[in-house]
């Protein structure tokens, strides 16, 4: 039963441009998958994956 009970939920946290930015690095690197990076920093993959689509929409609207 005690495998039931809700974990309370982590506290919101935030992240500096520049730590978004060195994980998006390690991302496109390709040696890890964004599953990996997310799991190596404790971050969850869909926010990882966010950060990557953000970068590639201001590298292109930077460029376009």
């Amino acid at each position: 039963m005690e495998s039931m009970r809700k974990k309370k939920p982590r506290p919101r946290r935030s992240f500096t441009p520049e730590f978004k930015a060195e994980i998006v690095e390690l991302c496109r690197r390709g040696d890890r998958s964004v599953g990996q990076v997310a799991k190596d920093f404790d971050l969850t993959e869909t926010a990882v994956r966010d950060w990557v689509r953000q970068a590639e929409s201001t590298t292109v609207s930077a460029t376009g």
